[in-house]
């Protein structure tokens, strides 16, 4: 099968601490590339303070928060062993185990090693577009996200959900990455986009403080049952708060799904104890680089949030901590 990943592109190398010249002779180099997404969403931040308090805990590594298209193509590149820790979507995370949607038959051994926050789908559009409803997106210009992206696996599902073909209904579709999508509504080139991610993002946030823009979000919890019994429980209906962007005045009812942090399911368990060590100490820190990490709680670790095998030291792990599982 041709592979179908994209290529990641380097975005920070963490610090390391320096070393006595007899530990720098002793310790053994680890590389840890980390697959995160793209720039204007909320794994690219937190992959790369991951990478510095990884960088800077192991003595000898050195960590890489890499930026890449999603979630799809992170597990892609976990499957070829050219990332070691991946941030990625349940739904992309149970496909790439089945071997199904954009694996087609290549399953990957992905592990999950925590539960992060939960990814909100968020359809967006302005006042000036006229669309208010799933529905009135028939016709329209949209984007459903970057290529290999969870965006685009998820926005497939919830256009399918609500009666829509992807082919045929739409008067354009753009396959454009978050910030990209902002630029193009803004020109005038799109009528409204899809994106899944933690909230607020930076580049919905940037849409919604354009002066003369009024952002809409449209609802579309409503179409829960159809997906779930279509793709799996891996998706529950939640709402985006009034006010979470500037001029939201409403609440926005949506659908989510959980985030996990993932690995190879031969990563050696003291690697994998060492790497949950360092992010659970670092959860506070975390938090304040995206107010997305506040919800990464013993709370959340529950293997049913996690929708693929832990790693048996994950498990190990969270059960020392208290979590029930």
């Amino acid at each position: 099968m041709t592979k179908t990943f994209a290529a990641p592109r380097r975005a920070l190398l963490g610090a390391g601490l320096s070393l006595p010249l007899i530990g720098r002779a002793q310790a053994q180099a680890q590389q840890f590339s980390i697959a995160t997404g793209t720039t204007g969403g909320v794994y690219y931040p937190l992959g790369g303070a991951l990478a510095n308090y990884i960088t800077r805990a192991i003595p000898g590594s050195a960590a890489t928060a890499e930026v890449t298209a999603g979630s799809t193509a992170n597990f892609q590149l976990l499957g070829a062993n050219r990332a070691q820790i991946v941030f990625g979507q349940v739904d992309a995370a149970v496909d790439s185990i089945r071997g199904a949607g954009q694996f087609r038959g290549r399953v990957v051994p992905t592990r999950a090693i925590a539960v992060l926050y939960t990814n909100r789908m968020q359809i967006v559009t302005t006042a000036d577009r006229n669309i208010h409803s799933m529905a009135d997106l028939k016709g329209k210009r949209i984007s459903t996200g970057a290529p290999q992206s969870a965006t685009e696996l998820f926005a497939a599902r919830v256009i399918e959900a609500a009666g829509l073909d992807l082919a045929r209904d739409f008067r354009g579709r753009e396959r454009l990455s978050p910030a990209e999508s902002t630029a193009a509504i803004r020109d005038g080139k799109i009528d409204a986009y899809f994106f899944v991610s933690g909230v607020p993002t930076s580049a919905i946030t940037d849409l919604a403080a354009t002066p003369g823009t009024q952002l809409v979000l449209i609802d579309h919890a409503d179409l829960a049952a159809k997906i779930v019994e279509k793709n799996g429980p891996v998706y529950f209906a939640e709402e985006i708060a009034a006010g979470t962007y500037p001029g939201q005045t409403t609440p926005n009812k949506q659908l989510s799904v959980a985030n996990i942090l993932a690995v190879r399911e031969d990563m050696p368990a003291d690697t994998v104890r060492k790497l949950l060590e360092i992010t659970w100490q670092n959860r506070e820190d975390w938090a304040r680089v995206h107010s997305a990490a506040r919800d990464f709680t013993l709370a959340v670790q529950k293997s049913a949030a996690a929708g693929v095998p832990w790693h048996p030291a994950a498990e190990a792990f969270w059960r020392a901590q208290g979590a029930t599982l």
